[in-house]
């Protein structure tokens, strides 16, 4: 069993708390490090750097490394890393950057760890530069040796007293994790934070992110049980992939904040000359932080502000506030500030106004803003919080106070703190005023309930925590509608057949029919579509259609077909349609050229009464592959109605951007409108999303119209972009999407098949069902019979707190809800008297900064000796050579002699370990 007491029977596939030693361990708390040019030069960074390793014990060594002086701050330097008297843990290197590579390979020579480059002169002062980071960072990666920066401050760990930064202060310990991209940034909050009184346990200056970035300190960090919080300044995301699979796995167990810099385009302008790298859309980075469980937060002041109520309260179940004030002005303006960032006031049930009047003077205000009146005493505040805390209605509660004559601000505090773990609802105060509300504001504060000066501010952090915690659940809510993916095998193989033949033929725009059979190949409605090169051809096809009829214009080159009159509607006859073709073809020579006209296309005339949806995706230079969701036809430009999403989508997370937009609301119904089919335009959408990521060579895919009506889901008009053939390194998805190259059949001893596929979140409810009948303790994950999951494993609730028989609700998101770039999760599906069931389970995950993998598995009694367990780790290897590993490898109780006998019979190699009663089987790669 995994406990904090015994590590070492931790296996590192189901390490979910990193009980197990990280990489990263050497450089927060090493053993020694090296400045190379270190000087006593006063007001240089080298002597500010050295003086602050050797004033803050960190239970290393410190070596100078200068090979002009003999001694620096009275310790002895030494000419080179090779000189030092032990192997050096972390280098800074603080030189110019035309020395750096040299230095790196001196690095790489000795062994050495971690380098922190605090230089600049890299890629942001242009191609000279970054041909000099792109020589550093091959030679750092040759060597296997991880950098921080270039261009950064440094790193500071309160916690283990390390300061490798020139930083003018030692902050204070605490909880919060601050990582910035830039240095200035952290020396302003670190002058900040000691006035405030805010400790941390680690500043992280990671610079221009050549190497490690902020993923590399999110799963570090994430592990750290000093750190109950994550907070980050960035300018760039990094490498996004890295980045969202990082957060939403640190997403589960604590809170990550971040403000963006670069939101405007002068800003972004800005950022890009300070990192040297491009932003992305900032509305597409807000979808992406929402996918991933980060709250973004816009201003400066919110950052550690939220960081420090996050560690105080509970989020709220939902977004309505009851507010509790003595003043009816600050209600009002409170009332505002909440509807303006999307929150509620809260409507009181009739039982709690009725209690409230049996303590609250008659006057007082009988609705929500909840107004005690002027003279509210202490009782009335404390009583009132306590009547409110019971109304279902309520979500959390802003208590205000302004200094009255009749009130006493510290009695009112003193009488609130008992009130500050309410279950699910947050308790928030606004004490207005100065020095005769200051002493209550404190007591409040220190008594674990956050404090504002002014009621917007309250609300706007309400408004937050309820947004943070929407995202969280949403992201992980229970999937019931499912899409049928097994079809779109045949469509996929179709439609990269079909791209592979126009990218060979130097096209890149598809035609509308080519479009229409796109999208028809992945089960998306579309409008019949016959091609016709003359006009004789296009009135056969009408005829054979029947009337009404519409004529498109068929090219390769030209996309608006409108603005060259490439459009003929509500064709009536053959004579019409043969007319329409040749106005047509006269038109586009005309307006256009006559090279753009390659004949017509005939569709019907569809006369539906439904709304004009736009479909679309598109590629962003961060983040990939986008999914654009709003109200469409000509005017899409104009009203911009439209939601976000990264794919691929479930069915939840298309219809969250859905519930983002205005024209939601009509489509449920408006006016005498029937409400259109929602489930099949959801459908659509991740059928769409799907498509987007199994052909990385689309650049645009565009369908508008897409008519939503309550008679079905219908595309009108779509147009498709690839990707020139020039192009071979194509985007990928900031999300890895389903590793469809993992599915796998197997005929069973017994007769029957097994299918090993990884799973999905729509596997829960089978999940269930295996843990039901799974032979472990109680809490045990699926794929590790060996080993409980602690029950903080999960402690930050972006879920709710349900149980479902013996298993957790979090324990199953982070088994179904897998993230294909971290772990591979095969699931062995069988049909058992008619039913569909996992009968076995098995993982291999990538080791942290590591090219090995471990692996666990699990079958269930009632299916052994059907060969699953073979079968299973089989395809585990494959999974793990297919993901570039070197190893794979798992401990196992030297009790359990059938499955070492059983891993040694298939290849795995099998040792004894340093832990008593554990082996280590390993296969290599």
């Amino acid at each position: 069993i995994a406990t904090k007491s015994r590590p070492e029977m931790v296996d590192p596939s189901e390490d979910v708390l990193q009980i197990g030693g990280h990489p990263l361990d050497s450089l927060f708390t090493p053993t020694s490090v090296a400045v190379i040019g270190a000087t006593d030069r006063v007001g240089s960074v080298g002597r500010t750097l050295l003086k602050n390793l050797i004033s803050n014990p960190f239970g290393g060594a410190v070596f100078p490394v200068n090979p002009k002086r003999d001694q620096v701050l009275g310790i002895t330097t030494f000419a080179s890393l090779a000189m030092c008297p032990k192997r050096v843990d972390v280098a800074v290197i603080i030189t110019p950057a035309s020395t750096v590579p040299k230095l790196v390979q001196e690095c790489v020579d000795n062994k050495v760890k971690h380098a922190i480059i605090i230089s600049a002169g890299f890629r942001e002062v242009g191609p000279e530069g970054a041909k000099l980071e792109e020589e550093v960072q091959a030679i750092a990666a040759k060597g296997h040796l991880r950098i921080v920066g270039p261009n950064c401050l440094g790193i500071i760990c309160p916690t283990s007293g390390l300061n490798a930064s020139f930083a003018n202060l030692m902050p204070a310990k605490g909880s919060v994790a601050f990582i910035s991209q830039s240095g200035a940034m952290i020396t302003s909050v670190l002058d900040w934070s000691i006035s405030q009184k805010v400790g941390f346990s680690a500043v992280i200056s990671i610079g221009a992110m050549m190497d490690m970035d902020f993923s590399d300190m999110i799963n570090y960090l994430s592990n750290d049980e000093s750190t109950k919080s994550i907070v980050l300044y960035m300018e760039t995301i990094g490498d996004a992939r890295k980045f969202l699979s990082a957060a939403r796995e640190a997403s589960l167990t604590k809170p990550i904040i971040v403000i963006k810099g670069g939101q405007t385009e002068a800003a972004a302008k800005a950022a890009a000359s300070h990192t040297g790298s491009l932003t992305g859309s900032d509305a597409v980075l807000d979808a992406a932080f929402k996918r991933a469980g980060v709250l973004r937060v816009q201003r400066m002041a919110d950052l550690f502000e939220m960081a420090d109520v996050l560690s105080k309260q509970p989020l709220p179940l939902g977004n309505r506030l009851a507010i509790l004030t003595n003043a009816g002005g600050p209600g009002v303006l409170a009332c505002d500030a909440l509807a303006q960032s999307g929150g509620a006031l809260a409507e009181l049930l009739p039982g709690t106004i009725e209690k409230l009047s049996g303590v609250l003077p008659p006057a007082w205000s009988h609705s929500n803003p909840i107004d005690v009146l002027g003279d509210a005493t202490a009782s009335h505040y404390a009583k009132s919080l306590e009547i409110i805390a019971d109304d279902t209605n309520c979500d959390g509660f802003l208590v205000i106070l302004t200094p009255q004559a009749m009130t006493a601000p510290s009695e009112c505090a003193e009488a609130l703190k008992k009130y500050k773990s309410i279950p699910d609802k947050p308790v928030l105060a606004s004490w207005m005023g100065g020095p005769d509300v200051a002493e209550g504001a404190r007591v409040l504060r220190e008594g674990g309930i956050p404090c504002y000066s002014y009621p917007d501010m309250a609300c706007r952090t309400f408004n937050y925590m309820h947004e943070y915690k929407a995202n969280l659940q949403s992201n992980y809510e229970r999937i019931n509608l499912q899409v049928n993916m097994g079809e779109l095998s045949t469509g996929r193989a179709e439609v990269a057949a079909m791209i592979a033949r126009i990218r060979g033929s130097g096209r890149s725009l598809l035609t509308e029919a080519e479009s229409k059979q796109l999208l028809r190949a992945y089960g998306i409605p579309v409008t019949a579509c016959e091609v016709a090169a003359t006009p004789e051809e296009a009135g056969s096809a009408a005829e054979k259609m029947g009337f009404p009829v519409v004529v498109k214009l068929n090219s390769t080159t030209i996309t608006h077909k409108f603005d060259v009159g490439g459009v003929k509607l509500n064709l009536h006859s053959r004579a019409e349609v043969e007319k329409a073709f040749v106005e047509m073809k006269e038109s586009v020579s005309r307006l256009a050229s006559p090279d753009g006209f390659e004949g017509a296309t005939v569709q019907p005339m569809i006369d539906v009464k439904g709304f004009e949806i736009i479909l679309g995706s598109s590629i962003d230079p961060q983040l990939g592959p986008v999914v654009l969701f709003g109200m469409g036809g000509s005017l899409v430009e104009v009203f911009k109605d439209s939601a976000l999403g990264l794919p691929p989508l479930n069915t939840n997370l298309a219809k969250k951007m859905l519930q983002q937009t205005k024209i939601f609301t009509a489509l449920q119904g408006v006016r005498g409108m029937k409400g259109v089919d929602i489930q099949a335009l959801i459908d659509v959408m991740v059928r769409f999303s799907v498509l987007v990521v199994d052909h990385p060579q689309i650049a645009e895919c565009d369908i508008n119209p897409l008519i939503a009506s309550s008679e079905g889901i219908l595309s009108l008009d779509s147009r498709v972009l690839l990707h020139d053939a020039s192009v071979k390194e194509l985007p990928r998805p900031a999300i890895r999407p389903y590793p469809h190259e993992y599915v796998f059949k197997h005929d069973l001893k017994a007769g029957g098949c097994v299918e090993m596929r990884p799973i999905l979140p729509e596997d829960e409810e089978m999940m269930k069902g295996f843990y039901s009948q799974a032979a472990w303790p109680t809490g045990c994950d699926p794929t590790s019979p060996l080993h409980e999951v602690p029950e903080n494993a999960c402690r930050w609730p972006p879920v709710t707190s349900e149980t479902d028989d013996a298993t957790g609700r979090s324990h199953l998101i982070m088994t179904c809800f897998a993230d294909y770039d971290r772990s591979i999760v095969l699931v062995a599906e069988m049909v058992d008297n008619g039913e569909k069931i996992i009968a076995a389970a098995g993982r291999c995950t990538k080791g942290h900064m590591s090219e090995d993998l471990t692996f666990a598995l699990q079958v269930l009694p009632s299916y052994r000796k059907l060969g699953l367990g073979r079968f299973l780790l089989e395809d585990l290897v494959v999974c793990a050579r297919k993901e570039g590993g070197r190893c794979i490898k798992a401990n196992v109780h030297t009790t359990n002699e059938g499955a070492l006998t059983f891993l040694r019979k298939i290849g795995f190699s099998v040792q004894d370990t340093a832990d008593e009663g554990l082996a280590l089987a390993a296969f290599a790669l």
